[in-house]
């Protein structure tokens, strides 16, 4: 196969996990109210972005870095925790609401809804 016809493959594969992946969110209707269902989803999630940030992001970067020997791991760990701080930074900074709750968290914002 040629290259196009793998990269249209590959895209065509990807839309429609993706869109089978929405679907869910119709054909899982009744289950949308239970805490249950939603912590499960969330939980599965979850492991998905962690896979995906292992495998293509955190393993390549070491591989990157095998120059360093032994200490090939130290350019990933700093970017790891960097993203950490920014995460924890944007958590603080940014007004937001979390659900069930009315108090606002983060800095004071003049928005309103």
């Amino acid at each position: 196969m040629n290259a196009l016809t793998l990269a249209a493959l590959g895209t065509g594969f990807t839309f429609l996990m993706t869109t089978l992946g929405s679907a869910m969110v119709f054909l899982l209707r009744r289950q949308r109210e239970s805490v249950k269902m939603q912590r499960i989803f969330m939980g599965f999630a979850a492991g998905v972005m962690i896979a995906a940030s292992v495998w293509s992001l955190i393993i390549p970067a070491i591989n990157m870095s095998e120059g360093m020997g032994d200490l090939a791991f130290i350019p990933a760990a700093i970017g790891f925790l960097l993203g950490i701080v920014f995460l924890l930074a944007m958590d603080k900074l940014v007004p937001h609401l979390h659900r069930g709750s009315d108090a606002p968290e983060g800095r004071p914002s003049r928005l309103s809804a």
